[in-house]
């Protein structure tokens, strides 16, 4: 039979082992082919963001060559990186979104 002492090891054990989940930031880059509007419509459409916000995110991809759209979890950046790509293809442009930790 278990104390309440080797209970109470044994939980603080499991608790220690957790941690945070890391975050990734997901990145937009620039190509020479996708317009302007089908960028915003992305940023709009997956990122939830405003017209302002998406649009000025665009120009910082334009003008820098890249942009951070948003930070999630793991599991949520590589989602929406997918959905980016396939939205992309299905219209036929070459936008490339990306993932890196932060």
């Amino acid at each position: 039979m278990s104390t309440n002492t080797e209970i109470y090891h044994a939980a603080k054990k499991q608790k220690a082992k957790l941690k945070p989940p890391s975050f990734y930031q997901v990145l937009m880059h620039n190509d020479d082919y996708t317009t302007t509007d089908f960028v915003v419509e992305v940023l709009q459409r997956f990122f939830a963001l405003d017209i302002e916000r998406a649009v000025a995110i665009m120009l910082k991809v334009h003008h820098e060559g890249k942009a951070v759209c948003g930070v999630f979890s793991r599991d949520i950046a590589m989602t929406k990186v997918e959905l980016v790509r396939d939205y992309a293809r299905q219209h036929e442009y070459p936008l490339r979104c990306s993932c890196e930790p932060v």
